[in-house]
């Protein structure tokens, strides 16, 4: 397929910049900004809702960690105390410390407590943490 360029010059060059879709989209990401910035400072209260998440699959042999309500510590079905934890966890993961420690503690335990637990399997090494919880519809 051949084509034929003709000197005729129809069509004329401008050399000007149209900057008013560039305005515009600044104009759309200013109030865009607007709008979402007082949300994201806003400290507001929440009672937090029952997971709808879907199942994850178990693994074949899952290692629970315990949080009960007089803050003892339990690694299976064996009570540990928190100084002994990292070695307790060791014993149980044969010290493998890539290994998922499924976090289940009662419904009245003091977020806090439970914040500290975590920072002593942060410490101990496990760093794959899955929180356990109950299934439910939201409400």
């Amino acid at each position: 397929m051949a084509s034929r360029l003709d000197d005729n010059d129809d069509l004329v060059e401008t050399h000007e910049i149209n900057v008013t879709p560039f305005i515009d989209v600044i104009l759309v990401l200013l109030i865009i900004f607007m709008v979402a910035a007082p949300l994201a400072t806003v400290d507001v209260p929440v009672d937090l809702p029952v997971s709808t998440a879907t199942r994850t699959p178990r693994p074949a042999t899952p290692l629970f960690l315990t949080l009960k309500e007089d803050r003892s510590v339990i690694v299976g079905e064996r009570a540990v105390s928190r100084a002994d934890l990292g070695a307790a966890l060791d014993a149980a993961t044969s010290r493998d410390r890539e290994q998922r420690v499924f976090v289940r503690a009662a419904r009245t335990v003091d977020y806090g407590q439970l914040t500290d637990l975590m920072n002593d399997l942060r410490k101990a090494g496990y760093l794959k943490i899955a929180l356990v919880g109950l299934e439910g519809d939201a409400k």
